[in-house]
């Protein structure tokens, strides 16, 4: 099965490479549910195993959930030719070069577990010394690392005699001197593989009088889940939304009252419409992890199974007894991962839902999400702004292909213009030296040699720098080549074979063609590339990146349409905050100072807003979905982009401006600004407002006066620059 990875799975695998190199025993790898942590890991394995000999890893899981067979099937599903094993294989054979080895480690460790005898267990630690006496090297991955901190489980490890250890949790504890390796929540929502808020208690009454909870909170669940069930339907997506109800761990009168209430409603064990899993009841469970499964309720307790996937389940009714339990960040996880392993471009569904009346295990949430966690309600336009439309430019569904030809034409292109290349082999070949580039046919390394008084950084650049050469063998350093080329593709988001095609296609003499600007033997190139890795993933890179070396796609360009606000707008914002006004100004009736998520500079925006006289309106647009206004550019890579702006805005005078805002200035005039796009998506705003006779630009603030400033007519990224004005001056 091919999968392609997300950009930031690929920069995860080449991270763990890089951090195999570090003088560290301990990685971490801090990942969020529902990032495809095995996927990262299994496809990090395979290039590791590709690029070194005598290794073998172990996997070791926790739980009663078979993680450890889960985890070995998808490697085995993923990875064409992976040498993947369980206990019992290893126990019927011990261990042997490239094994991938998926051991539940409470196997192991736990008082009374049969699964090995004290026989076993021997051999099982005999197995361990003679694979080290054959020269094998262990590597372990400690899945769900949080859950097996014990001293016990450190014996296990300690077996292995490893010298690296890679943890993996989405909360991670107390590993201080570890080298750590975090994935980003937001890298994680941009892929669309998890849902893009959590949001809570939706639509509750000021003050709540509430007799029976069940009912309550349920009434709320299941009149959200008919929602969005509606809507799966209307796309003709084969998703069955799942409402995820878990109690209280002693909890048997809640369980009654719930099951009572779910009858009444028409939902049973019988009608396969209620599944529950418990410790000692277990019904409806075959398929409930598949989207279209007929459950649409399943009831739970904290201590649900680790490794639990169900990618449907959209809300969680948490329920409450007096009380208390300690929160799990992995029950939120539960709700977080999208159906299809994409965001639909709806809030409705982009989004999941907990109700519940559990202040703490709320407080908690919020702690632990942070912004990710926020309290929503649906607000309805003003309908004075019901006829308002402007022209909405979106993206022809033509894909980027993460291909080799696309890169081919594109790093071409970026080397032959950066140094002077032509179509002339012998001649770039002295151009590219004339650089630094190395074509020496041995492997080079290099080493210091000298005395050091002290170990300041001045005296170590003064040591005297050695040469090492190394005859190439094909068979030698053919894994090198390969840990090499997988490296660079990694860096630039193109998996082995995809890079690989790309080198020969360049600089092998066998396959000349358009894009040759080298002819080297096989040994020339491996040894070019060995030699040259740290030159070619820079170049590479910024020919990835570069405007001079972009290539456009041939596309039906740009879909334009009219376009107007919503009727609705699911309004997400902070309850907590102090600040609960009404912003009467926006389109929207109830729109609150608290709205999250938003950015300083969008806050400020919005107060400059509301108190300015000139200003008669303003819509805070969304940053993704056909539902929000944007505007179409290309990035550097020529891939097409929609450019969500942040506002709209309506003066006393009649004129519609569109503003983007960005961060500010600093005191000392350096730039707070982090989009390295903000040029280009002015460039792209100013050329629309110009074809519509609109007004508009980029709003930042000025630190050192505490003013917003706009810049209408020429970016510049110089607050002293004459283009950026005074915004209380024009607007």
């Amino acid at each position: 099965m091919n999968i392609e990875l997300a950009d930031f799975q690929l920069k995860a695998i080449a991270d763990l490479m890089e951090a195999m190199e570090c003088d560290k025993k301990e990685i971490i790898l801090k990942s969020c549910t529902g990032s495809g942590k095995t996927i990262i890991l299994t496809h990090f394995m395979d290039e590791y195993l590709k690029s070194y000999n005598n290794q073998v890893f172990i996997w070791l899981t926790p739980g009663k959930g078979n993680l450890e067979e889960q985890s070995k099937e998808k490697m085995d599903r993923y990875i064409h030719g992976s040498r993947t094993k369980l206990l019992c294989d290893v126990m019927a054979g011990g261990f042997e070069q490239n094994d991938c080895c998926f051991i539940n480690w409470e196997k192991l460790t736990k008082k009374g577990n049969n699964a090995l005898k004290d026989s076993e267990r021997v051999n099982f630690l005999d197995y361990i010394y003679h694979a080290l006496e054959e020269g094998l090297t262990f590597k372990i991955i400690v899945d769900e690392s949080h859950q097996n901190d014990t001293i016990k489980a450190e014996e296990i490890i300690d077996y292995f005699k490893t010298d690296k250890i890679v943890r993996c949790s989405a909360t991670p504890k107390n590993y201080k001197d570890a080298y750590l390796i975090e994935i980003l929540e937001e890298d994680v929502i941009a892929e669309g593989l998890i849902k893009k808020l959590l949001l809570i208690n939706e639509n509750f009454e000021q003050n709540i009088s509430v007799e029976d909870q069940v009912s309550y909170l349920m009434d709320k669940a299941l009149t959200k889940r008919r929602k969005l069930h509606s809507e799966f339907l209307r796309r003709k997506a084969p998703v069955n939304p799942l409402i995820v109800v878990q109690l209280p761990n002693k909890s048997d009168v809640l369980l009654e009252s719930i099951e009572t209430y779910l009858s009444a409603q028409g939902i049973t064990y019988e009608n396969n419409q209620l599944a529950v899993w418990l410790a000692d009841k277990k019904q409806n469970l075959e398929s409930i992890s598949e989207n279209n499964a007929e459950s649409i309720v399943v009831i739970i307790k904290q201590a649900i199974a680790t490794g639990w996937d169900c990618p449907r389940a959209h809300i969680l009714v948490k329920l409450r007894e007096n009380m208390s339990e300690t929160f799990e960040i992995q029950t939120i996880g539960r709700i977080r991962r999208m159906p299809e392993a994409k965001h639909y471009e709806d809030d409705l569904l982009d989004c999941c839902y907990l109700y519940t009346l559990d202040e703490k295990f709320t407080e908690n949430v919020k702690r632990s999400l942070g912004k990710g966690a926020l309290e929503e309600r649906d607000l309805t336009l003003k309908r004075e702004y019901s006829h308002f439309t402007l022209i909405c430019q979106q993206k022809t569904n033509v894909p980027f292909p993460r291909d080799a030809k696309l890169a081919l034409k594109v790093i071409k292109k970026y080397f032959s213009s950066q140094y002077n290349l032509d179509g002339k082999a012998v001649e770039n070949r002295k151009k590219l030296e004339a650089h630094k580039y190395d074509f020496n046919t041995d492997i080079i390394d290099y080493t210091k040699s000298g005395e050091l008084a002290t170990l300041s950084k001045e005296e170590f650049d003064n040591l005297n720098e050695i040469k090492i050469r190394e005859k190439l063998t094909t068979h030698k350093h053919g894994k090198e080549y390969h840990h090499c080329v997988a490296e660079i593709g990694m860096k630039v988001g193109l998996d082995y074979n995809n890079m690989n095609t790309i080198v020969r296609r360049l600089f092998l003499k066998d396959l000349r063609s358009e894009y040759t600007l080298l002819i080297l033997e096989i040994r020339e190139l491996y040894a070019f590339v060995i030699n040259n890795k740290p030159r070619l993933i820079d170049d590479i890179r910024i020919a990835m990146a570069s405007e001079t070396a972009q290539i456009k796609i041939e596309s039906n360009m740009i879909t334009e349409k009219p376009w107007s606000f919503p009727l609705n707008y699911m309004f997400a914002y902070d309850g907590s905050a102090k600040d609960q006004m009404e912003l009467i100004k926006n389109v929207y009736k109830g729109y609150r100072a608290s709205a999250e998520v938003r950015s300083e500079p969008e806050k400020i925006f919005e107060k400059y807003c509301e108190s300015n006289n000139h200003i008669e309106w303003f819509y805070k647009n969304g940053d993704k979905g056909n539902e929000y206004f944007s505007i179409v550019y290309e990035d550097n890579a020529g891939k097409q982009k929609s450019f969500y702006p942040d506002y709209i805005v309506h003066d006393t005078e009649g004129n519609t401006w569109i503003i983007e805002t960005k961060g500010g200035f600093s005191k000392s005039g350096h730039s707070e600004d982090i989009d390295k796009f903000t040029s280009k998506k002015f460039a792209v705003l100013k050329k629309y407002l110009d074809k519509y006779n609109l007004h508009g630009g980029i709003v930042r603030q000025d630190k050192q006066s505490s003013e917003l400033c706009i810049c209408t007519e020429e970016y510049s990224n110089d607050i002293k620059d004459e283009n950026w004005k005074l915004l209380k001056e024009i607007l």
